[in-house]
């Protein structure tokens, strides 16, 4: 009798240490994961790094975030983008990438037909134009509501700068 509740009792912890070992399964990836796997994002993601911002995009959120691809942030004047990385420009950087997220995850359906002024994560708001297409301030959107376990991402041709205070 001992000797089958000893052997039991290795069945339930081989197979508790079997499913300890389990890979978990894939979760959906979170806005960052989504702009890593994008080569158009290098920059951004590069970016995103320098600023430390990585945890906070991968965070619950949801949030949405206006994305500027590489030749976004190629179309800035010439050293913009190496000046902006250097860490003695970090506050600089966070300010202008908080300026692409706003909380929340808005779809492009749901700024259809309208115009509104939009608050950023970075404090300041931005011009949202659905009437034609998507607009914010003067960037359109190329590629609109890329899902995101954590919200939604919006493509946008050039950078959103935020105005000086």
């Amino acid at each position: 009798m001992n000797r089958r509740l000893v052997l039991s009792a290795l069945s339930v912890l081989s197979v508790a240490a079997l499913a300890a070992c389990a890979p978990m399964p894939p979760k959906d990836p979170d806005i960052v994961d989504i702009a890593a796997a994008n080569g158009d994002f290098s920059t951004l993601v590069t970016a995103v790094k320098a600023a430390g911002l990585v945890e906070t995009l991968k965070g619950d959120g949801p949030f949405t975030v206006f994305a500027p691809t590489n030749a976004a942030f190629a179309a800035l004047p010439e050293g913009t983008v190496e000046r902006l990385l250097k860490p003695e420009n970090k506050d600089e950087l966070v300010a202008i990438l908080t300026y692409h997220v706003v909380p929340g995850a808005v779809t492009s359906d749901q700024l259809a037909g309208k115009r509104l002024d939009v608050a950023t994560v970075q404090g300041a708001t931005v011009h949202v134009d659905g009437r034609k297409g998507v607009r914010v301030n003067k960037a359109h959107v190329t590629s609109a509501d890329i899902a995101a376990s954590n919200g939604v991402i919006h493509v946008i041709d050039s950078v959103l700068l935020p105005p000086s205070r």
